[in-house]
């Protein structure tokens, strides 16, 4: 929950400076919220002149047509006014947040995986979203409503003023009182308001993360118990919000009483004024009552929305602050590499490599490596050995601690991070697709991949069979996720997409543990195209996939225990070994328990 009570004008200022952007589109919503501003409080300074000069002393009935037809022509140049004010500010609010979202989305695009390990999604999706949205409010409807209502409060206490300075200090009267529930009433709403945002995050990072695993959840019949634990949720979210709606129920009321009670007061005073007034004097008071009146109800309303709008300013800036702390933060892989046109047509050597993802607690530990040119290097070994890790290394997605990775002679860190990345791809076991179509997932939009390419690619691997008989082939939609593909369907299609990417260097992560025997089959065949001539790492648990690699590396507790190709380490009768002789035995007797 938020602590802070006060508004952090520090971030206010901050985004505030946002509207130099669009100085044009602030201008006129400035200007047309200060006509609007202006044109209220003389409309009742009008209408008591005309109801003293006009109604009361009767005088020229053409004058009063004049008057009636200016003060219709205020109202409408009001509503017009209205109009632009709102349009204007909110296409201001609008093209700010589209900018803020952008700029958003571009910086956590560049964030660390480290960083997503520890953040949970929902969250994010809360920033993007319901943030950005709570600080539209800020331009559209905080900021220049605040600020009409200030001007249009000093232009009213003016001109009443101006008008009876006695009858202005009589309907003053009840203003301290509402000055004070108002600034009550902005501390418990702002203290509700912060406790609704927090179940709103809650409630996001829960149904993100139940619905992404809805298959885990059904699977082990937990939907009672999450479902309990949502109603928990969702309750909390409610009382947060009734909370609010409680203070708000009884603040306008007593905004209403206290406006009633001001009227009355001008009344009370106005019949004590006419004792002992002849009838013409007393007629001289109708317009000034009529005009107070009107005052009245101009002077309440900005004073009792000035409350709910410092609470959009409050709640706007308190997810300014949220947003701000993304931005303002350097989680990105560092890219200081200026190297554009090396060639990865070169040994890749690993010295003295340490990594951990957290401190000192090592995953991988003095890893010394040579992956040699255009052949196929296995990396196998037990769950948590760190095979995965050095993948990830390879591909910078984290930044080891000690030692160093080295293309032919440059080191990893000295490429440029996009043009790396562009020379490497990577076919992960849990494969991603995105909810659009087979073509489009496998190209990711790339316009520079034509639909030809992508045809020859999977006749290449040997797919264009299965995507064929799918709904509209490549332009079948594949659902959230791939959702509605088979596992080794969708294996396949990431096969094409590192196809027609050409890498220089193709990494394999345990492409074929989670397949059917046929799909595995045409995996088997779609690796053989892809790796050949190619520098290749291949990640897997079964090490019948891997026993014609040119190396096989073997992994355990972070260290390199052995390497070798295939026969030489089988007869080395050491760690590879055992694994293989496990393996087999578990294929061929599959009752038998690991050990």
């Amino acid at each position: 929950m938020e602590k802070k009570s006060k508004l952090n004008f520090g971030v206010f200022i901050r985004l505030l400076s946002y509207w130099k952007s669009y100085r044009g589109l602030f201008s006129i919503a400035v200007i047309c919220t200060l006509v609007l501003a202006f044109l209220g409080p003389v409309r009742p300074k009008l209408i008591g002149h005309m109801v003293d000069q006009y109604i009361v002393k009767k005088q020229d009935g053409d004058q009063l047509l004049f008057w009636t037809m200016v003060v219709i022509g205020i109202l409408v140049l009001e509503g017009v006014f209205q109009f632009l004010s709102a349009y204007f500010s909110n296409l201001f609010a609008q093209s700010i947040i589209r900018d803020l979202r952008q700029k958003l989305m571009d910086h956590i695009l560049t964030f660390r995986m480290k960083y997503f390990d520890r953040t949970p999604i929902g969250s994010l999706v809360t920033r993007l979203i319901a943030d950005l949205e709570a600080i539209t409010d800020v331009f559209s409807s905080g900021m220049m409503s605040v600020a009409g209502d200030l001007i249009s409060l000093v232009i009213v206490i003016a001109l009443m003023f101006t008008t009876n300075w006695e009858l202005t200090i009589m309907t003053l009267i009840p203003i301290p009182i509402l000055l004070i529930s108002t600034r009550v009433f902005a501390r418990v709403i702002r203290g509700t308001l912060q406790q609704e945002q927090t179940q709103v995050t809650r409630l996001n990072n829960f149904v993100q993360e139940r619905l992404t695993g809805m298959n885990l959840v059904q699977l082990f019949n937990r939907q009672r118990a999450e479902f309990e634990k949502f109603e928990r949720i969702n309750k909390s979210h409610r009382q947060a919000h009734i909370s609010a709606v409680w203070a708000y129920s009884i603040f306008f009321p007593l905004v209403e009483l206290l406006s009633s009670l001001s009227i009355a007061l001008l009344l009370v005073w106005g019949a004590l004024k006419v004792g002992g007034k002849t009838a013409d004097e007393i007629k001289t008071m109708y317009g000034e009552i009529v005009a107070f009146i009107l005052w009245v109800h101009m002077l309440y309303r900005p004073i009792r929305q000035l409350a709910d709008k410092f609470n959009i300013l409050q709640r706007g800036t308190v997810r300014a602050e949220r947003v701000f702390e993304i931005l303002d933060r350097e989680d990105q892989i560092q890219n200081d590499g200026k190297i554009v046109n090396c060639s990865f047509d070169n040994n890749i050597k690993i010295n003295d490599l340490f990594f951990a993802y957290s401190k000192e607690d090592w995953v991988l530990k003095n890893i010394n490596l040579e992956i040699e040119k255009g052949q196929t290097t296995a990396f196998v070994g037990a769950t948590g050995a760190g095979k995965s890790s050095i993948v990830n290394l390879l591909g910078r997605f984290y930044e080891f601690q000690k030692g160093e990775i080295l293309v032919g002679d440059i080191n990893l860190n000295d490429i440029e991070l996009a043009y790396l990345r562009r020379n490497i791809a990577i076919v992960l076991q849990d494969v991603f697709l995105f909810s659009d179509t087979v073509l489009n997932n496998i190209t990711l939009n790339d316009k520079s991949i034509t639909r030809e390419d992508v045809i020859a690619a999977s006749k290449a691997v040997g797919a264009h069979d299965f995507i064929m008989k799918l709904p509209n082939g490549y332009d079948y939609e594949v659902g959230e996720r791939g959702g509605v593909l088979s596992s080794g369907q969708r294996q396949l299609i990431s096969f094409i997409r590192a196809y027609v990417y050409n890498p220089s260097i193709l990494i394999l992560d345990e492409a074929t543990s989670s397949v059917d025997s046929e799909s595995e089959e045409l995996i088997q065949i779609a690796t053989e195209k892809l790796t050949k001539g190619r520098t290749s790492i291949i990640i897997a648990h079964r090490l019948s996939t891997i026993q014609n690699a040119n190396k096989i590396v073997v992994l355990d507790n972070g260290e390199i225990m052995e390497f070798g190709e295939h026969i030489e380490l089988m007869k080395k009768n050491g760690y590879y070994k055992t694994l293989f002789e496990m393996q087999f035995s578990k294929q061929n007797n599959p009752n038998k328990k690991e050990v």
